[in-house]
């Protein structure tokens, strides 16, 4: 561990293993600094593991509501990642999260359908809408990608770096751009990834 992580490097690990068991006992470790806001509303999977600088954030809608951030077991977070739930974020078993990697099923304001909001208003006076996120199990989310609201994304899908998510992404597809687009899918006939027309 010294060699890999050098002397100074170790004695941070053994900090922020020694945080995690106080704090996060079903968490494998939280590397610090750990921004987490309202962690009752927030459900820790079993060997969760984070980067630095995540920033955890729930901001649930419905007061009465129990858990709006659930982890699934063995997610692992990588640097600066920001995830803000208020109706409901759900991450699946062993997803793997580059850093810089926003979440979100919030917005500032409602941009469609009848009740829009005017941009006349200040953002922040701005009503908190929300839709729903899933990302189901085995997926590999690349750098500095942003998931909005109401999308899911599929069993072992993997999503390209800078790509944002605005639709759903089916199951065992590769995404990438902005917006993302499925370029590959799975067959599991020849078991390999194919191009899609």
């Amino acid at each position: 561990m010294i060699s890999r992580y050098g002397f100074l490097g170790f004695l941070r690990l053994v900090v922020c293993w020694v945080y995690t068991k106080l704090f996060f006992r079903n968490a494998r470790l939280i590397r610090l600094p750990f921004d987490i806001r309202n962690k009752k509303y927030i459900q820790i999977g079993r060997n969760l593991t984070t980067g630095i600088g995540c920033r955890i954030e729930a901001y649930p809608i419905n007061r009465k509501s129990k858990q709006v951030l659930i982890f699934g077991t063995d997610v692992e977070i990588n640097d600066y990642v920001h995830i803000a739930a208020g109706e409901k974020i759900e991450i699946g078993h062993n997803v793997l999260i580059a850093s810089k990697v926003f979440i979100t099923d919030l917005n500032h304001g409602n941009y469609k359908g009848k009740s829009q909001d005017s941009p006349i208003s200040t953002p922040k006076s701005r009503k908190l809408s929300t839709n729903p996120v899933v990302i189901k199990d085995n997926v590999w989310i690349g750098e500095g990608v942003c998931v909005m609201p109401g999308v899911t994304i599929g069993v072992g899908c993997v999503i390209g770096a800078l790509s944002v998510v605005t639709k759903d992404i089916p199951d065992y597809s590769i995404a990438i751009g902005s917006p993302a687009k499925v370029i590959k899918k799975y067959d599991f006939n020849s078991k390999r990834w194919v191009n899609v027309v």
